[in-house]
C-alpha cells in the first residue's frame, strides 16, 4: 500500500512570562513593520520602473537594528508570505492586492520552522513535557491537550495573539500515512445533507442536530454587552475593560462554533461512506441575510473540516451544483415548483399531491444528485 506525507497540526495556549511576552509582541511589531516597508518600496519600485520587485529582509536590517531582535525566520516568512500574496493577486483567483497593516487591525502571528544544527547541537524548535523551545525566547510553557505520536516530526510553529490577549502556537507536523482504501459510494452508506438556518443542517432520513442554543445564548450575552459598552465614554478605562471582556466573549463564540463543527463532521465522517453536499456561495448567502448567514453559523468551516476527515478515510465529498434546484423539486415524481417561496417549510407537490418537509426533500434530492453524479 503506498504511502504519502500527510500534515497535522496540533494548537496550544501558551503561558509566557512578562519577558517572554513582551519579546513575542516586539516579533509582531517587527512582521508588521517589515511588511509594511516591502510593500511601499515595491510600490514605489513599480511606479518607477513599472517592474515588480520585493526586498529581502537584511536590506533592512542596517537602517532597522531593532529587526535585530526578532528571529531571522519570522522575517523571512514576512517575505516569503508578501511574494504568496502577490502571486495570487497576479492569478485573478479573487485574492485582493495585498494591503498594508495595522497594529489594532488583523491578527497578530509569525511563523518559524524547524532547523537541525549541523554542529549536531540539536534543533532550533522543540517539545519538552512542559512546553516548547523556540529560537530566542527560550522554554515557553505551553498547555497542551493533545500531544504528538512519537512518529510524527516537527516541521513549523505559527505564534498567534488573540485579540483577548491570549498566547496560541499552532505546531505543524508530517508524519508518513498510508493511502486509505477507496470506499465505494452506495446507496445505503451516502448521506445527503442541505444547509439549514435553524437547525444548521437536515439530513436525507430526516435528522438534524440540536440548534446551538449556546451560540444564541451567547450572541444574546454579546448584545447586551455591546449596548452597555456604547454608553460608555470612548477611551476610558471602563471602555477598554469592557471592550476586552467583548473580545474574550468573540474569541468564545469563536471556540464554540469550531467545537461544534469538529464533533459534527467527525462523527458523519466515521458513520458514512460518502457525503453528498450542494455547494453554497458562502459569501452571496451571507449578503441575503434575511434567512441568516452560513458564515455566522460556521457551516463553511464544517464542510472543509468534513472533507478532510473524509478523505484521510478513503472516502468522499460529494459536491452538487450550487444551481440544482434541490428543495424545489419534488422527490417522488421529479416536478419542479419554481414559484416555491423561501421561507415555505412544507409544500405539496401539484403534479402528484406529494407533501414534502422543504429541508428533508432537498436533501434526499442532493443525495439522488450526487450518487447520479458518480455514476454518470
Amino acid at each position: 500500500m503506498a504511502e504519502r506525507m500527510e500534515n497535522v497540526s496540533i494548537k496550544v495556549r501558551l503561558r509566557p512570562t512578562k519577558e517572554q511576552a513582551e519579546h513575542i509582541d516586539k516579533t509582531f511589531g517587527c512582521c508588521r513593520w517589515l511588511w509594511n516597508r516591502i510593500l511601499a518600496d515595491e510600490q514605489e519600485f513599480y511606479a518607477a520602473t513599472d517592474q515588480h520587485f520585493l526586498p529581502t529582509p537584511a536590506r533592512y536590517k542596517k537602517e532597522a537594528p531593532f529587526l535585530k531582535e526578532a528571529d531571522s525566520q519570522a522575517l523571512a516568512t514576512v517575505h516569503q508570505n508578501l511574494r504568496q500574496a502577490f502571486q495570487a493577486f497576479f492569478k485573478n483567483n479573487g485574492a485582493g492586492y495585498p494591503a498594508f497593516k495595522r497594529k489594532k487591525a488583523g491578527r497578530d502571528a509569525y511563523t518559524i520552522y524547524r532547523q537541525t544544527y549541523s554542529s549536531g547541537k540539536g534543533a532550533n524548535l522543540y517539545l519538552t513535557e512542559r512546553g516548547i523551545r523556540m529560537p530566542k525566547i527560550g522554554l515557553v510553557e505551553a498547555r497542551f491537550h493533545r500531544r504528538p505520536l512519537h512518529w510524527w516530526t516537527l516541521k513549523s510553529a505559527t505564534v498567534s495573539k488573540s485579540p483577548a490577549g491570549n498566547y496560541d502556537c499552532s505546531l505543524t507536523f508530517a508524519y508518513p500515512a498510508k493511502e486509505p482504501e477507496a470506499v465505494l459510494p452506495t446507496e445505503e452508506n451516502v448521506l445527503g445533507l442541505q444547509y439549514s438556518i435553524s437547525r444548521f443542517y437536515v439530513d436525507s432520513r430526516g435528522y438534524s442536530p440540536d440548534p446551538p442554543h449556546w451560540l444564541a445564548e451567547s450572541q444574546q450575552k454579546l448584545r447586551r454587552m455591546q449596548k452597555k459598552l456604547a454608553r460608555m465614554e470612548r477611551g476610558s478605562g471602563r471602555y477598554q475593560k469592557q471592550l476586552q471582556k467583548i473580545q474574550r466573549l468573540h474569541e468564545h463564540i469563536a471556540n464554540q462554533r469550531r467545537d461544534f463543527a469538529h464533533k459534527e463532521s467527525r462523527r458523519i465522517a466515521n458513520a458514512w461512506g460518502a457525503v453528498c453536499l450542494q455547494e453554497i456561495d458562502l459569501r452571496q448567502a451571507a449578503r441575503e441575510r434575511k434567512l441568516g448567514s452560513p458564515l455566522e453559523s460556521g457551516f463553511g468551516q464544517f464542510r472543509l473540516m468534513l472533507e478532510y476527515k473524509l478523505r484521510r478515510q478513503g472516502k468522499r465529498l460529494i459536491l452538487v451544483d450550487r444551481y440544482f434546484p434541490s428543495a424545489k423539486t419534488c422527490g417522488a415524481c421529479g416536478h419542479v415548483e419554481e414559484g416555491l417561496p423561501p421561507e415555505a417549510k412544507t409544500w405539496v407537490c401539484p403534479e402528484c399531491g406529494t407533501r414534502h418537509i422543504r429541508a428533508v426533500n432537498g436533501a434526499q434530492n442532493i443525495k439522488r444528485q450526487g450518487l447520479a453524479q458518480i455514476s454518470a
